[in-house]
């Protein structure tokens, strides 16, 4: 018998045929003897629907009232779900996050979790129930209603696995696990037995959508088992793991992760003295725009190039705002390019094994493909390339780092 916190997302519970299909998968997991804490989201599209009626009454709602409001759409998915367990003859209580105490700071709408009671929920688990949990929310210490914003019900489920030290974590979601790289890119694409929360976090990061950086944080900090399942079809999925003494028998690259919401900005001519890239991106950041790759190169005339990206929706915004700052310093010129891709290899293995980033340039250079940036960490390799190319890039570094080879899959 083990504990397992299973977290069901938007698209799982999409429908009422879709809750009973859930309610028949826990109802499994009970005849084998298992103990069940389900954190579930909102019905898919309902979030999208109450954020629709408040903007048609105000353009600009108080953030606390719209916590309010969407914190509803995960109450109807576990009240249906504990019916569906009710009508099968399981015993079921539902709880929303405030009842049962998810604690979180006063950031409404982006809210963090600081404590969970678990009382409760231990209570009616030795009582034999099923406890659903609303995802997404929590209160503060005044009582007021919040919600953890992008994600928000993944970090539930893992904030819940580690107050309850459950024995695995379980991420059901619309894919079967955490691929080598994008299936739709790559038709070779493996899917992967097991993941390092190092590996993973790069991974979402980078442009990986399957898990929110924020869950994998929690998981990694508090070592809670991750795994990420298919709630359409059975299979083991992938678990996302502390990193192990047999890593290094790992493949060198684990995954492929990219990014098309890219852009470039570059600042010629820029004076070289100290201070220059505080000035340069102070500006950006007190407009709230979030800087990713950083390149500056300096010339013999005792000037700089300074070169960076940001996300493509922040390119206009970031360039108004960049000419201004070059007419201060006396700049040469702006130049900018949104149709940019960013394109990473990620492994563990990178540390004990030289020559990946010379591998990864080689690949791009036999598709006469330019690098026009570069990143690196201990375990990631990042390179910034013309958007036109990113398929090709991807399908040339899979098949270089033999990703789509069986044997590249963890056992």
């Amino acid at each position: 018998m083990a504990l397992f916190v299973q977290k069901y997302g938007g698209t799982s519970v999409g429908s009422v045929e879709r809750i009973e299909a859930v309610a028949d998968k826990l109802q499994r997991f009970r005849e084998q003897g298992h103990d069940l804490v389900v954190a579930v989201s909102a019905m898919s599209g309902e979030t999208n629907r109450l954020v629709g009626l408040a903007s048609s009454i105000q353009d600009a709602p108080s953030l606390r009232e719209m916590d309010v409001l969407l914190s509803t759409g995960e109450q109807v998915t576990i009240a249906l779900l504990c019916m569906a367990l009710e009508k099968r003859g399981i015993a079921a209580r539902s709880y929303t996050g405030s009842q049962v105490r998810i604690l979180t700071d006063s950031s409404h709408t982006k809210a963090r979790i600081q404590d969970i009671d678990v009382e409760r929920i231990q209570a009616d688990i030795a009582a034999g129930c099923v406890v659903v949990v609303a995802g997404f929310q929590g209160a503060d210490a005044q009582g007021n209603i919040t919600t953890l914003g992008r994600g928000g019900s993944d970090t539930t489920g893992v904030a819940l696995a580690a107050a309850l030290k459950a024995d695995e974590c379980q991420i059901y979601t619309d894919v079967d696990g955490v691929y080598t790289t994008d299936p739709r890119v790559v038709e070779g694409a493996q899917r992967l037995e097991k993941i390092t929360f190092e590996e993973m976090l790069e991974m979402a990061s980078l442009g990986s959508k399957i898990l929110q950086i924020r869950s994998v944080e929690f998981a990694g900090k508090y070592k809670v088992p991750l795994r990420v399942l298919s709630s359409f079809e059975d299979g083991p999925g992938t678990l996302i793991t502390i990193e192990e003494d047999d890593t290094v028998e790992k493949p060198v690259i684990s995954g492929i992760a990219f990014n098309r919401d890219e852009a470039k900005l570059t600042v010629l001519g820029v004076p070289d003295i100290p201070g220059v890239a505080s000035k340069i991106l102070g500006p950006i950041s007190r407009a709230n725009i979030e800087v990713d790759m950083i390149v500056q190169n300096i010339a013999a005339d005792q000037t700089t190039d300074f070169t960076f990206t940001v996300h493509r929706n922040d390119y206009s915004k970031a360039e108004e705002i960049l000419r201004q700052v070059a007419s201060d310093l006396s700049a040469r010129e702006v130049v900018g390019n949104n149709k940019i891709a960013k394109v990473s290899i990620v492994g563990v293995g990178m540390r004990s094994h030289a020559g990946v980033a010379t591998k990864m340039f080689d690949s791009l250079a036999s598709e006469n493909i330019n690098i026009q940036m570069i990143s690196t960490s201990e375990i990631k390799v990042s390179v910034v390339i013309a958007e036109k190319y990113l398929e090709l890039a991807v399908r040339g570094l899979h098949s270089a780092f033999e990703l789509d080879k069986v044997d590249t899959v963890s056992e």
